[in-house]
């Protein structure tokens, strides 16, 4: 891959740009390799957005920055913003690409009773429409993955309630077939928030929370409906949503207070 910038212009859109390899994994065989260590998630790269308030995705042209009512799409060669979404939109949360559409996480949050649905945004027309309507739910939804033919929903609770919080499994037709409550090595440090961005790497599901620098790597319990704790990372993100960059093999997610996006890798541990 060839390194190249862009400098930081008046506008305060700042894109720097790095090689990197191809592609990156937690381990090659989950099976054998579940607790192996890694130093955590590195800053390759930073864009500025003044829309990086809930989450960052990726394509291999563009990034976007998910607001809570809009997402804003980046050209990833330029640095600058050339598109944003159609549609009314409450409380959008974190984006997955999945057929080259971009799915995200979207609920009426802090209302009550809770509503939660998938919105979808065509990328060639910017349009957001409804995917998946929950109605009322059980939490707020926070992120939905595509993964080994099922959805994977997590529904947020918060304060006092967010030991609630579960993730849940989900057929083609909408069926739950399982949910898990989180561990309580990661509530503890949601400091009254909630989980609010995740995604399968390999078979280890890494996920963040609303404003740590950090990702918890989590898997599916043998026995039980307790995730199971695998460790702690070092990321740049500010919790938030977070997705994968096909074109850098790494991850995106945001540093919220700065109103960034931000694309990282891996470092192994020596």
């Amino acid at each position: 891959m060839i390194a190249a910038a862009i400098v930081r212009r008046a506008c305060a859109v700042a894109w720097i740009w790095a090689a990197l390899p191809a592609a990156f994994g937690i381990a090659q065989d989950e099976s054998e390799n579940r607790h192996q260590a890694h130093e955590g998630w590195v800053q390759t790269a930073v864009l500025g957005a003044a829309e990086a308030h809930q989450a960052a995705a990726a394509d291999e042209r563009f990034l976007y920055a998910i607001s809570s009512r809009a997402i804003a799409r980046y050209d990833r060669a330029t640095g600058r913003k050339d598109a944003e979404s159609r549609g009314a939109a409450e409380h959008l949360n974190s984006g997955f690409f999945w057929n080259g559409r971009l799915y995200c996480a979207h609920s009426n949050y802090p209302k009550n009773p809770e509503q939660s649905e998938i919105r979808v945004l065509d990328t060639r027309s910017m349009e957001l429409t409804t995917y998946k309507d929950f109605g009322q739910s059980d939490g707020s939804l926070t992120w939905a993955v595509r993964h080994a033919d099922h959805w994977w929903c997590t529904f947020a609770f918060y304060g006092d309630q967010n030991p609630k919080t579960y993730l849940t499994k989900f057929d083609d037709g909408w069926r739950e077939l399982r949910r898990w409550r989180y561990p309580p090595e990661v509530v503890e440090r949601l400091a009254g928030n909630s989980v609010s961005g995740g995604l399968w790497w390999n078979e280890t599901l890494l996920v963040t929370g609303h404003d740590a620098r950090e990702i918890y790597r989590l898997r599916l319990p043998d026995q039980g409906d307790t995730l199971e704790y695998m460790g702690t990372m070092p990321a740049p993100f500010t919790g938030q949503g977070i997705a994968r960059d096909p074109l850098t093999g790494g991850l995106v997610g945001i540093d919220r207070a700065r109103r960034q996006i931000i694309i990282a890798e891996l470092k192994p541990a020596r």
